[in-house]
């Protein structure tokens, strides 16, 4: 692999940032990086945040402090766009 095409390291947070972004192009919110367009697809992104929710329920208890609150607040704020675009 090319030095320029280095991925980031796999870590949780990271992990987290991905579905977000997930989520966030199936709100319609960011373009889809494939195609360059904005385009909502809401029940893959409920499925996204659902997926998240489960992350939160199985994961209690062994997180770090900043990994919660990340989870969290992403959470939080996928779910009111969500709320928003429906």
């Amino acid at each position: 692999m090319a030095e320029d095409n280095k991925l980031p390291e796999a870590t949780f947070s990271a992990f987290i940032f991905s579905l977000n972004s997930s989520a966030l192009v199936n709100l319609g919110i960011i373009e889809d990086p494939a195609t360059n367009k904005k385009v909502k697809d809401l029940p893959l992104a409920k499925q996204t945040i659902d997926i998240l929710v489960m992350l939160v329920e199985k994961t209690r208890g062994n997180l770090t402090k900043e990994e919660e609150s990340l989870l969290k607040g992403i959470l939080y704020n996928l779910k009111m766009i969500y709320v928003k675009e429906q």
